[in-house]
């Protein structure tokens, strides 16, 4: 076909126009959905007020509540349709006690000013579903968490059921001190430096594989490659793919790093290492020997210094301190499990912590 505009075929330019307009409509869409889903959330919250300022006009409250959800509900239902349970009357209700008192509001105001506001200070920026999901979790501090992590990283539904049940909050919260655990109750996770990034343990029940290492190395990394979308879920924010079994070359020696990535936020590498057994101090020493590689010979100038992971079933804590120095701020050794954890395991362990 003969070549138009820049070489481009007719049939090329009328498959990229159609392209333009479809990406235009979806978009359009998406944002017409948001913003009723919003409107919807807003709606509620006034609903659940309303009815709490009229059950205060009881004067036998608790029996006048019951009666007015019973009479609302019959209301709406015959009015509007579905959606107006006794059941979800009594959300709509909890929804303004939750958050009527809260005070998350002025962090998600800085984050998403352009959302109008029901309350002086308070912004309401998820769907109904993740806030009926939120409403679950009794612990303010660890409700705020989810609800900035949802709203930066853009969770799905069903994303932030996955970072709830893998317990997110306590797992984070473990490596640090009492200040620190307050700051992600008030700015979610903030990633400023190496440790920021580290989880230990990273929860991988995702893969499917059992919990006893019937498997090799290589079948785990392979799993990894499959769930690749959710082990970036997994490893937090702002981590992009780069390879497996990435290979480099010196002295006439071939080498291959497992995973590597690359982290917009710390502006690093990001490698790798899979262990299917307990950590050894060799396995410490060849990640060392990983990370200066990179240092030396593949990051650009402006980017900062390579951190390396090394993934392991098991490992003995003086092992990694015993090798590393103490001045590390480069290397780590995460234990992986291949089934969710006990929230209440890792709970008791926050107390016994603080």
């Amino acid at each position: 076909m003969i070549g138009l505009n820049g070489g481009k075929s007719m049939e090329e330019l009328r498959t990229q126009f159609l392209n333009q307009i479809d990406n235009l409509l979806q978009n359009a869409r998406n944002s017409v959905k948001t913003a009723v889903n919003l409107t919807m959330v807003y709606t509620y919250y006034d609903i659940g007020r309303m009815i709490i300022e009229e059950e205060q006009n009881g004067v036998n409250r608790a029996e006048y509540g019951k009666y007015i959800l019973n009479q609302l509900s019959v209301y709406l239902t015959d009015k509007f349709g579905k959606g107006f349970s006794v059941t979800n009357l009594k959300q709509m209700r909890q929804f303004y006690m939750i958050y009527s008192h809260d005070k998350i509001g002025q962090t998600l105001s800085d984050q998403s000013k352009e959302l109008s506001s029901v309350e002086p200070k308070r912004k309401f920026v998820l769907s109904w579903s993740h806030y009926l999901q939120l409403m679950r979790i009794t612990n303010a501090n660890e409700r705020h968490f989810y609800e900035i992590e949802a709203m930066k990283n853009g969770w799905s539904l069903s994303e932030l059921k996955r970072q709830f049940n893998s317990s997110l909050y306590e797992r984070l919260a473990l490596s640090k001190d009492k200040k620190a655990v307050a700051r992600l109750a008030a700015e979610g996770q903030v990633v400023e430096s190496p440790q920021d990034l580290i989880k230990d343990p990273y929860i991988l029940e995702f893969l499917g594989v059992p919990e006893l290492p019937e498997y090799s190395e290589t079948e785990l990394e392979s799993k990894i490659i499959d769930n690749l979308q959710k082990f970036l879920l997994e490893l937090g924010t702002g981590f992009a793919f780069v390879g497996r079994q990435v290979r480099f070359t010196f002295d006439e020696e071939h080498f291959r790093v497992d995973l590597v990535f690359f982290n917009r936020l710390l502006r690093c590498f990001v490698l790798f290492d899979l262990k299917i057994g307990e950590l050894k101090h060799q396995d410490i020493g060849q990640m060392q020997m990983y990370v200066n590689y990179y240092d030396r010979k593949v990051k650009l100038p402006e980017e900062n210094q390579t951190i390396g992971i090394i993934l392991c079933k098991d490992k003995k804590q003086s092992i990694v301190e015993m090798t590393l120095p103490e001045s590390n701020n480069q290397i780590f050794a995460s234990k992986y499990e291949t089934i969710l954890p006990s929230k209440e395991d890792l709970k008791r362990l926050l107390e016994q912590q603080s």
